[in-house]
Formats: structure tokens, sequence, C-alpha cells
């Protein structure tokens, strides 16, 4: 395969995941609302970008903070490169040059999404932001279910998912970082608005239900991020997300017709960094380690995305 075709493969992953993660973000967190944020409707527009790590993006591009702006800057901003539209778009960008080489029914969906997503305004969010995220989450859910279904477990497949998982665990490093955040904040309110922001961090990784399964009522902060970040079996938590991530470069590594040093040198420090995560299982971050701990799992997520690009996309002697 050329590796400008790879490297679109891995990012079509990269991009629909960080789509699918924000509209479910946007919608768990349209709903919250602390006793704080009644008196000053800014604080909820602010906790929804730090959790998508864009302040800085929106203050360069609007002045105030309103639910439209917000919404219409996360979703359909055509110039801002992580909105919503921005990402399918691209995805679908990179869909449509592989076309011969992947399923018919993924172009479908993704290229149907895309013109969908592209029709809507502002307007068609805030006149029922709950059935537009809720649509949104849908047509991406049946995007990813024809990439589950009906792909080849090949060399397409597993940079898709490789793509798909770096992408997963810097969205959860991000979520755990608003919350990390936000920590002092939270101590301060009332008990209720503590625990409706707790049980939206949750939900915004879908993992509310399966979290009660393991800690019942114990809702806090240290067990969100122990559970989070070291959860073998959830699909969402950091550890598990570099377990399959590591699984996934290996066969690539196995399939690859040319190698080089640089695709190993990937292996290793995704193994690294999972090994990491296996030894927190016994030794529980401490809450004052919270940030130093997510510091250095963000750092770990975009190190290891410029040695993919390096190993992966930029072999030696790889065609293109």
């Amino acid at each position: 395969m050329m590796s400008r075709n790879a490297e679109a493969l891995f990012w079509i992953g990269r991009y629909v995941e960080r789509a699918e993660n924000h509209a479910r973000l946007i919608d768990v967190h349209y709903h919250i609302q602390t006793e704080g944020e009644f008196g000053e409707e800014g604080l909820k527009w602010q906790r929804l970008l730090a959790s998508l790590g864009v302040q800085e993006a929106y203050g360069a591009s609007r002045e105030r903070l309103t639910e439209e702006g917000v919404l219409e800057f996360i979703t359909l901003d055509r110039d801002h490169v992580n909105s919503i539209f921005s990402c399918i778009h691209q995805a679908r960008n990179n869909l449509r040059e592989l076309r011969q080489k992947l399923p018919s029914e993924m172009w479908d969906a993704l290229n149907g999404l895309d013109l969908w997503l592209g029709e809507k305004t502002a307007a068609d969010i805030t006149a029922g932001p709950n059935l537009f995220y809720r649509q949104l989450k849908d047509n991406i859910a049946i995007f990813l279910g024809m990439e589950e279904s009906v792909m080849l477990r090949e060399e397409e497949w597993r940079l898709i998912k490789s793509g798909r998982f770096l992408e997963r665990a810097e969205n959860t490093v991000r979520i755990l970082r608003s919350l990390c955040g936000a920590f002092s904040a939270l101590q301060e309110e009332d008990s209720r608005g503590a625990y409706a922001v707790l049980q939206g961090i949750l939900k915004s990784v879908s993992g509310y239900q399966t979290f009660r399964r393991y800690y019942a009522d114990e809702v806090t902060v240290p067990a969100i991020f122990h559970f989070l970040l070291t959860q073998p079996s959830f699909p969402r938590s950091v550890r598990y997300s570099f377990h399959r991530l590591e699984d996934h470069l290996g066969h690539l590594l196995k399939e690859a017709p040319v190698r080089g040093g640089g695709q190993e040198k990937a292996i290793r420090y995704a193994g690294k960094i999972r090994a990491e995560l296996d030894f927190l299982e016994e030794e529980p971050v401490q809450e004052e380690g919270y940030g130093e701990m997510l510091d250095f799992l963000g750092g770990a997520c975009l190190k290891l995305g410029r040695l993919i690009e390096g190993g992966f996309f930029r072999v030696e002697g790889a065609a293109g």
C-alpha cells in the first residue's frame, strides 16, 4: 500500500472517532447545569470548550460566549479544523480517494452524513439539540457499524482501527484533564451540582452504567480517574485503547512489505505506555498526581502519533 493511502486510512479513523466523541460530549454537557451556572450562563459553555480543548480557538474566532456561537463553532464551523463538520468532511475526502479499496457501504454512509451535516445551520441545532446530536451520533454509528461488519480484517481495517484507538485515548485524557482542572471548583460546589458534573463526565464516554457496576454509588473524582485510566475491559478507558493500539500496530508490522526501525520504535513506545497503565492498576495515582499523569499521557499520545507517522507512513523505500 502506498504510504499516503495508509496515512489517509489512519486519519479516517481519527477524524470519525473525534467527531463521534465530540457529538456525545456536546450532547451530555448541553444538559448539565450546576447551581453556579444558573447565574452565569457562560460558565456552562466554558466547561464544554475546556472539555474539547478549544478555548483559545473559540476566543480567537468569537468575542462572546453564547449558546448559538459555541454550538455553531464546535459543530458546523468550516474554518475550525476540529469542528464536527470539518472532521467528517476531511474523513469523507480521504475515503473518496480510496473508494476502490473499501466497501461501497462505507462511502455511502460517510458521504450521506457529510451531505446531511453540510446543510445544517446553528438554528437547526438550537431548535432541538437533543434530537440533532442523537441523529448525528446515530449516523456516525452507521458508518462505524459498516467498518466493523463488512471490512476485511486486513491492513486497511487495522489502519483505521489504529487511528481510532489513538484518538480515543487522547479524547479520554482530554476529558479527564477538564475534570482535573475543575477539581477545586467541584469541591466548593453543592453536592448536587458536583454530582451532576461527575455524572456528565461518565456519560460523555458512555460509561455511567458500566461505572456503577464497579463502584455503585461512589461517584467521586478518584473513582472516575481510576476507571477511565485503568479499567481493562471498558472500551473507552486509556488502558484499553493502548492495549488495542499496540495489538493493531503489531499486526501492521507483520503484514508490512517494507519494514523499518521507525515502525518497531512506535510499537515499543505504545507498549511502554500500555505497561505504565497496567502498573497503575496496582499502584493507583494519588489525587495530587492527577495533573502530572495526564500531562504525561497527553504528551505520550502526541509523541506516539508522530512515531506512527514517521514509522508507518514515511518508511524509506515505500511507494508514494
